[in-house]
C-alpha cells in the first residue's frame, strides 16, 4: 500500500492502531485463542480483529463493518490488515466460538492486563485499591441462549442477559466481566466475580487487606458479606434484605438530615447485625411517593483515613460519629461516578448493548472484545493525558466519538514509516498531537497537523 495520502475519518484511531501493533497486543490474543473454522480468505482471528477494530471505531453493530471499516483502507492497514472481512463472515466466526474459546480469550485478557494495566501495577503499600462491582442488564431477543425475563431498569417485562463486571475505579479499567442468564443477579454472582479478579491481579492477603469492594445492594447477602470479610477485603455494601434493613433502622436513636440530599435522613444502627468481623452499619431513610419511610442499611469496614480519601478529602484527625456516617453514605453514593458512568460510556461509546448474538459463547466473545476495546481506549487516554491534561477526564464515549475520530490523511512510505496528518481545524487536534508525539514510536511514525 504505497499510494500517498489515504483519507480516513479516523486518522487519530489509525495512530492508535500503529501503537496497537507496536505493543503486539493482538499477538497475545493469537497466542491464546484458537477458533476451529474453515479458512477461505481470512483466518478466524483476522475476522475477530476486524470485529474488534469496528468496536473501537464506534460501530454499534456488526453490519457497520461493511460501511465503517471495509471502506477505510488506511485504518485497516494501521491495525495490520490489508483487507477486511465481510460482516456476515465475521458473524459466522463469532457463532463458531465455543466456551473453550471464551476461556482462551479470558486468559489473553489476563495476560494483557498484567502487561499494560495500571491496576496490576498498583502499589498497595502506598494506597488502597477500589473496585466497583455491579450487574448490567443487556436486553436481547427471546430466542438467544440464556435470554430470560429478569431485572432490566426501566424496561418492564424485558428479556435479556446479565453482565457482571468489576471496575478498577481509580484507573477506569475493567478487570473482570462475566455473562449470565437474565435471571441471574449479583447475589449469586458476586463471589465468582471477586475470585476471578483476585486470580487475574494475583491478590495475596496483604493486597486484599488494602482493597475496598464497593457493592450494590444486590450483592449484600449475609453469605457474600461474611465470605468477603473472611477473605480480608474491605467492604462498603448495601444489605440485600429489606426486612432486616427496617429492623436495624428501628434501633437508630437519632436521625439527622443529609446536607447533600435534604430529603434523606441518616442514623447510626445501635444494635448492628453480627458479621464475621466488626463493621459500621448506617441506616438511611427516605419517604416514598405515598409518604411512607423506606429504609436501607450500609455496611462498612473503612477506617477514618480511608473514608476521607474515598470522599476525596484530606486525611484528618478522628471523625466524630455524624461526620463518619456522612462519609460512609457519600462514599457509597460515589458509585454513580464510577461503575454507573462506565456502564453508560460503554453502551453509548462502544455499543455494548447493541450487538446481540443468539449463541451464548458468541455473545461472551463480543463482551470480551468490548472489554479489550474499553481498556485500550483508557490506556490511550492516560498516555495522551501525560502531555494533554485536558483529556484526563474524558470518558469512553468522548474518547471514541471525539478523540479517536479526528479526520486526516495517512501515508505509508517506501521504507515502512507511516505519516499521519490530522485536520488542523479539529478542536482537539493540537492536544492530541502533543500526546501522540510523546507516546508513539518516532522511528516508525510521524504525526502532524495540516489542511484536510
Amino acid at each position: 500500500m504505497n499510494e500517498p495520502n489515504h483519507f480516513t475519518p479516523c486518522a487519530s484511531l489509525a495512530a492508535v492502531g500503529l501503537q496497537f501493533q507496536h505493543l503486539a497486543i493482538w499477538s497475545v490474543v493469537a497466542q491464546h485463542v484458537h477458533i476451529k473454522q474453515k479458512i477461505r480468505t481470512h483466518t478466524p482471528l483476522e475476522k475477530l480483529q476486524d470485529c474488534f477494530v469496528n468496536i473501537l471505531a464506534g460501530g454499534q453493530g456488526l453490519v457497520e463493518i461493511n460501511t465503517r471499516l471495509r471502506a477505510d483502507a488506511a485504518l485497516q492497514h494501521a491495525f495490520g490488515r490489508t483487507t477486511c472481512a465481510e460482516q456476515s463472515t465475521v458473524s459466522d466466526t463469532l457463532t463458531a466460538c465455543t466456551p473453550a474459546n471464551v476461556h482462551e480469550m479470558r486468559a489473553a485478557l489476563t495476560a494483557l492486563l498484567r502487561q499494560h494495566s495500571q491496576t496490576y501495577r498498583h502499589d498497595y503499600g502506598k494506597g488502597w485499591q477500589l473496585f466497583d462491582i455491579d450487574m448490567l442488564g443487556l436486553c436481547a431477543g427471546r430466542l438467544g441462549e440464556g435470554v430470560t425475563k429478569g431485572y432490566f431498569p426501566n424496561r418492564k417485562n424485558a428479556r435479556g442477559r446479565q453482565l457482571g463486571r468489576v471496575l478498577a475505579t481509580h484507573y477506569d479499567e475493567i478487570i473482570t466481566e462475566r455473562l449470565f442468564s437474565g435471571k441471574r443477579q449479583l447475589e449469586k454472582s458476586l463471589l465468582e466475580l471477586v475470585d476471578a479478579t483476585a486470580t487475574t491481579l494475583e491478590l495475596d492477603e496483604t493486597k486484599r487487606k488494602n482493597t475496598l469492594l464497593r457493592i450494590d445492594g444486590g450483592g449484600g447477602s449475609d453469605l457474600n458479606i461474611n465470605a468477603l470479610l473472611t477473605r480480608d477485603y474491605q467492604v462498603l455494601v448495601k444489605i440485600h434484605n429489606w426486612q432486616r434493613a427496617r429492623k436495624l433502622a428501628a434501633t437508630a436513636d437519632e436521625w439527622f438530615a443529609d446536607p447533600k440530599v435534604p430529603e434523606r435522613e441518616i442514623g447510626w444502627v445501635t444494635q448492628p447485625h453480627r458479621y464475621a468481623c466488626a463493621t459500621h452499619q448506617i441506616a438511611l431513610r427516605k419517604r416514598n411517593a405515598k409518604g411512607k419511610w423506606t429504609y436501607t442499611v450500609l455496611v462498612s469496614t473503612l477506617s477514618d483515613p480511608m473514608l476521607c480519601e474515598l470522599n476525596r478529602e484530606p486525611k484528618s484527625k478522628l471523625l466524630r460519629a455524624q461526620e463518619r456516617a456522612l462519609r460512609i453514605v457519600h462514599g457509597y453514593d460515589l458509585r454513580g461516578g464510577g461503575a454507573e458512568t462506565q456502564h453508560k460510556g460503554d453502551k453509548q461509546g462502544l455499543g455494548l448493548a447493541k450487538r446481540n448474538k443468539q449463541k451464548f459463547a458468541a455473545q461472551e466473545m463480543l463482551v470480551l472484545l468490548a472489554q479489550l476495546a474499553h481498556n485500550l481506549v483508557i490506556w490511550t487516554r492516560n498516555a495522551l493525558a501525560c502531555t494533554a491534561p485536558c483529556l484526563a477526564k474524558y470518558g469512553i464515549q468522548r474518547m471514541v466519538r471525539d478523540v479517536l475520530r479526528i479526520p486526516g490523511h495517512v501515508r505509508f512510505d517506501a521504507v515502512g514509516k507511516v505519516h499521519i496528518t490530522l485536520s488542523e481545524k479539529h478542536p482537539l487536534a493540537q492536544s492530541v498531537l502533543h500526546g501522540f508525539n510523546n507516546w508513539l514510536p518516532h522511528d516508525e511514525l510521524s504525526v502532524n497537523l495540516g489542511k484536510i
